[in-house]
């Protein structure tokens, strides 16, 4: 259940981690219904079937409802909740302030069904943040109407801390998005320049003003040579607030808006881009500094977000999010080596060098040690270790979980199933097995388990590195 799906990109990043991990579970044998409605902004829907369900990606079942007005109202959704309810053995439940939410907690709630609720962000707060009672009144609803089995999800242990008064005493898993590292080392394109790139949803928690801030810093101050592409889309009026922004300031010259990339759009981004830069008040996440990271673009990353190790390890730096920070990190960045390539790809070494996005002792991908993820052999080793839990699935169904999506999964059998609410370390220390072949009473097939992650390099497709 969220409340837009893809291709809804004006919503940011929640939208493509939540597509992914709904067909990497289909492709693993699961049966995965998306209910949503055709959102794509507060004006705009999606060019797709409202009357019946779809396909999307092949297995993925998808039913779009047409929205009749705010953000998800939409009481078509309303009146299938039940019937998609009961059918499923998991809701897994996105977003926190939109109409379907408290709909879900009740009927979920109403046919004890486990729920693995995904705010995505949405209790963490900020210095422009608005309507604090009318979101402490919803807060208060949706505990009052939450079903007894119920496990939050956070990605980050920044997103975890900031909600766990809010949680009301429920179980919290920690586990971080996922990021695609690219197949093929990149053709990286030398520059004069410091091209910077901004990536992602275009809104005023982001910090766009800030960093617009801080290259007319730079210009008064004359002391290198930069651009600014800023890819990302967003709603309209803030949008043109951007580009007034950029007139204001005399920018446009050096700052150039894209909208929204994806695919070998993003790719060629990567391969013209010298730094990434996040400046946001707060994330719960930050998917672009993974990706960033896995195509080896060193980060500039605001003190609001939880990638604070990018500058222990060596790939980025992690500063506050004012106009003089960000210029004086730019300015430091601009003098270090950046960057020298993949192992073993086709970066050249002429002109501005860059960072390694591996470490020369673990070849690592610097994305998931950044996250704190156990690097080459004692991460298989804490996989290992950690996957002596039975999942508890009811039976029913043939059954084969990636092992990091279970790290949900199991918050919810273990600790609801039980009958009992677990502490988030609790959680996290009872990490389920890797998906192994579940027969399932009826005689259906087992499914195959998936192979092992590698030491040097995950295999192809979409990966949730856990913490």
């Amino acid at each position: 259940m969220i409340p837009s799906f893809y291709p809804a990109h004006v919503y940011g990043g929640p939208i493509q981690s939540v597509y992914r991990l709904s067909c990497e579970l289909a492709r693993r044998g699961h049966e995965v219904r998306v209910l949503t409605t055709d959102a794509n902004g507060p004006h705009a829907a999606l060019d797709v079937v409202t009357d019946r369900e779809v396909e999307v990606a092949g297995a993925l079942r998808v039913r779009y409802c047409k929205r009749w007005m705010a953000q998800s109202v939409a009481p078509r959704l309303l009146a299938l909740l039940p019937c998609y309810v009961g059918w499923a053995d998991i809701v897994h439940l996105t977003a926190v302030y939109s109409f379907p939410t408290m709909p879900t907690l009740l009927v979920s709630r109403l046919r004890d069904k486990p729920v693995v609720w995904s705010p995505r962000g949405a209790f963490q707060r900020w210095e422009g943040s608005t309507r604090f009672l009318a979101k402490a009144a919803w807060e208060w609803a949706c505990r009052r109407l939450r079903p007894r089995r119920l496990v939050l999800h956070a990605t980050s242990e920044q997103e975890a801390a900031e909600f766990a008064g809010k949680a009301g005493g429920v179980g919290t898993a920690v586990i971080a998005n996922g990021v695609d590292l690219p197949e093929t080392g990149l053709r990286v394109t030398e520059s004069e320049t410091l091209r910077l790139l901004y990536l992602g949803r275009l809104d005023a928690k982001k910090g766009i003003e800030n960093l617009l801030a801080a290259g007319k810093i730079l210009d008064q101050e004359q002391r290198l040579r930069w651009s600014l592409t800023i890819a990302g889309a967003g709603h309209p009026r803030y949008v043109e607030r951007i580009r007034a922004r950029i007139g204001e300031q005399a920018l446009s010259e050096r700052v150039q808006m894209v909208g929204h990339v994806a695919g070998e759009g993003k790719r060629r981004l990567f391969e013209n881009t010298d730094i990434a830069v996040l400046p946001s008040y707060t994330e719960n996440f930050g998917a672009v500094v993974g990706e960033a990271l896995a195509h080896g673009v060193p980060v500039i990353a605001g003190r609001g977000t939880p990638w604070s190790r990018v500058e222990e390890i060596g790939c980025g730096l992690w500063v506050d999010n004012d106009a003089e920070s960000l210029s004086r990190a730019i300015v430091r960045m601009a003098d270090m080596p950046l960057r020298t390539g993949w192992p073993g790809s086709s970066r050249g070494t002429g002109g501005r060098t860059r960072w390694w996005p591996y470490t020369r002792s673990s070849r690592e991908p610097a994305s998931a040690r950044a996250v704190g993820q156990p690097a080459g052999r004692r991460r298989e080793q804490a996989l290992s270790r950690l996957s002596e839990q039975p999942c508890g699935l009811p039976r029913g169904r043939a059954v084969a979980v990636p092992t990091d999506v279970r790290r949900v999964l199991h918050g919810v059998h273990g600790a609801c199933f039980e009958g009992r609410r677990r502490s988030a370390r609790a959680l996290r220390r009872r990490v389920p097995a890797p998906a192994r072949a579940v027969r399932s009473p009826q005689g259906a097939s087992p499914v195959e388990s998936h192979p092992p992650l590698s030491a040097d390099r995950p295999p192809a497709g979409f990966r949730l590195w856990g913490r």
